[in-house]
């Protein structure tokens, strides 16, 4: 119970730090970034880890330059997703283009429903609020649940509050089945570690073998949907655009693990080309495979 309450307080004074104007919060990240990083240090050591092991055939002095480049962007992503909460719909829409709407309308046009392939890659909360208003198709997000109910539950209402249906993880499958009659837009998160019990299958990722939730691949054959994937691109500080790139048009003629194989690739791709975007001080590998029996 007291657990519960200080969670509540900790998410209304989120809310009130969310109604600060950009620039303020933007003074803030310079001021979180040496604190995280030079300060307290946070996970600097799994950050240092998992670029060694993805860029080996970078210097140190390199890896050096992406580590703070990450962590200036990551104190940049903490604040916006403060500032998300309460974000109008017309400073969302400012803040997040898409570049090609209309692809959307396209592949509905055909009578098919779309999966979306995603990265904890720039602002994917910023992304969430936006697909609220990219069509009157029921829209989808599934999301992993995290331990604390209050602030999942917290964050589920903000993602949602423009349109989108939070989609726990685990339901995805039944919700999926539910709306198999109606065109849907769907997201899920391309890069997600999976439980132990829940790998089953290893891929190639950033120089080393990477469990994946096969969920796309699944869903797509299922439904026989469109997978594509949105790609996001930081303009300028606050300031992005999306475009959502064709991977699969038709999944059922596809061989076992490829649609897997074609979106884990896409998103190392954007990864390799502007590093430090992408979620570093996430354990992304603790998993290995001689851990699966």
């Amino acid at each position: 119970m007291i657990k519960k309450g200080l969670s509540r307080l900790g998410t209304f004074f989120l809310y009130l730090v969310s109604l600060l104007p950009f620039w303020f919060l933007y003074l803030v990240a310079d001021f979180l970034f040496v604190i995280l990083y030079y300060i307290v240090g946070y996970r600097r050591q799994v950050v240092r880890e998992n670029l060694l092991n993805s860029f080996p055939e970078k210097s140190a002095a390199e890896r050096k330059i992406l580590e703070k480049k990450y962590f200036k962007y990551m104190a940049d992503l903490m604040m916006e997703t403060i500032k998300s909460i309460s974000m109008s719909a017309k400073s969302v829409n400012r803040r997040m283009i898409c570049t090609n709407p209309e692809l959307m309308e396209h592949y509905f046009g055909q009578g098919k429903s779309i999966i979306a392939a995603a990265g904890h890659y720039g602002n994917w909360e910023m992304a969430c609020l936006s697909f609220g208003f990219l069509t009157d198709k029921r829209r989808m997000i599934v999301y992993k649940p995290q331990s604390n109910e209050v602030f999942t539950d917290f964050f589920n209402k903000t993602r949602s509050r423009f349109g989108a249906t939070m989609i726990s993880m685990r339901q995805t499958l039944r919700k999926m089945i539910e709306y198999k009659n109606e065109l849907t837009f769907t997201v899920l998160a391309s890069d997600q570690t999976p439980t132990l019990a829940d790998a089953k299958h290893f891929v190639t990722f950033l120089n080393q073998p990477t469990a994946v939730f096969l969920g796309v691949e699944k869903l797509s054959k299922m439904i026989n949907c469109v997978v594509v994937f949105y790609k996001i691109e930081l303009i300028k500080r606050g300031h992005y655009t999306y475009t959502f790139v064709p991977l699969v048009e038709d999944p059922k003629q596809t061989k076992p693990f490829e649609i897997t194989e074609i979106h884990v690739k896409y998103l190392e791709s954007l990864i390799k080309e502007k590093p430090e975007y992408w979620l570093w001080s996430h354990r992304r590998w603790k998993i290995k495979p001689e851990d699966v029996h």
